[in-house]
């Protein structure tokens, strides 16, 4: 690929944009030499204002959501790109999100510019676990164990059962559930099924990847190390 095209794709402008940044002397090598638009392209040695260059396509990014924040670029208001370096918006492939949680939903995140990573992970039968804290409007009753575990539950609307999921009781209003599919507003229609109402749902896993301490707002880009660690199903 092209040392133009390359940068253009990460976000930092049109080729036309981009070859100003050329004529002006701001693309360089890591020892400050003037690069030019027909140089060999070699990623980890370029720099725009002496900064690296951000991470290439294939990027896997894992974001601590904030409530408030929607998952979709198309919604008015606060969107969960906002968080992220303006440019990322225009890299191409475009970087979208992994699923969604919807805007009263906090929590884990990925984003990646990897179609076949997306749909490796959102695929059904990857079955990846997807851990939620939830705090529920009522006092559980007893049972919601038993009727998630049953793998007979039927949502409203819905005209197949869903599978088996874990209840972890942490107090009478809060729980930890784990899934192993991602319908609409699942939690919240699950609660609502056994006569209960979350208010207020956190994403703490997926897979094998934990949000650790990540704060709120942030995100970091994720290694080699950390996919295999999602698809291990383990906690991290």
């Amino acid at each position: 690929m092209k040392l133009v095209k390359h940068i253009a794709n990460l976000g930092y402008g049109s080729r036309k944009d981009v070859q100003w940044l050329f004529r002006e002397g701001r693309i360089t090598n890591a020892a400050g030499e003037v690069l030019y638009a027909d140089d060999p392209l070699d990623h980890d040695d370029v720099r725009i204002d002496g900064e690296p260059l951000d991470p290439p396509t294939g990027l896997l990014l894992m974001l601590h959501k904030p409530v408030g924040y929607t998952c979709s670029t198309k919604d008015r208001g606060r969107v969960v790109h906002d968080l992220l370096p303006p440019r990322y918006r225009l890299r191409s492939p475009a970087l979208s999100t992994v699923g969604r949680l919807d805007r009263d939903t906090s929590g884990l995140l990925l984003l990646t510019d990897d179609g076949q990573l997306l749909h490796r992970i959102i695929a059904p039968k990857s079955k990846l676990p997807k851990v939620y804290l939830a705090t529920l409007a009522e006092d559980l009753r007893g049972d919601e164990g038993a009727v998630f575990a049953s793998g007979t539950l039927m949502l409203e609307g819905e005209k197949t059962p869903l599978l088996p999921a874990g209840l972890e009781v942490l107090g009478p209003r809060s729980a930890r559930l784990t899934l192993h599919e991602g319908r609409y507003h699942q939690v919240r229609r699950m609660f609502a099924a056994v006569g209960n109402h979350v208010a207020a749902l956190h994403r703490e896993r997926i897979g094998g990847l934990v949000l650790g301490g990540l704060p709120v707002g942030e995100w970091r880009a994720l290694d080699a190390e950390a996919r295999t660690r999602l698809f291990a199903g383990n906690a991290a």
